[in-house]
């Protein structure tokens, strides 16, 4: 166990909880209580995440400003 974590974080111990899993190539994440409300199972949260990173594809390109305008604004500063 790394040292940031300590015994009473845990309520039960379960020895092997997620090794099916891990086994399979997936990563286990442990989300809070309210996220977990918010996302019943793990497709939800695996469409949840896709949605997000389709929208980061989209709106990444229109965010960037040219290469002119940094030049610009380094010689201005």
């Amino acid at each position: 166990m790394r040292s940031e974590y300590k015994r009473s974080d845990f309520v039960i111990l379960e020895r092997g909880k997620f090794y099916a899993e891990v086994a399979k190539g997936t990563t286990v994440v442990v989300l809070s209580p309210s996220n977990a409300k918010a996302f019943p199972s793990s497709q939800a949260v695996n469409d949840a995440l896709s949605g997000l990173l389709e929208l980061t594809k989209q709106t990444s390109r229109i965010t960037h400003r040219s290469t002119r305008t940094r030049a610009k604004a380094a010689r201005a500063g």
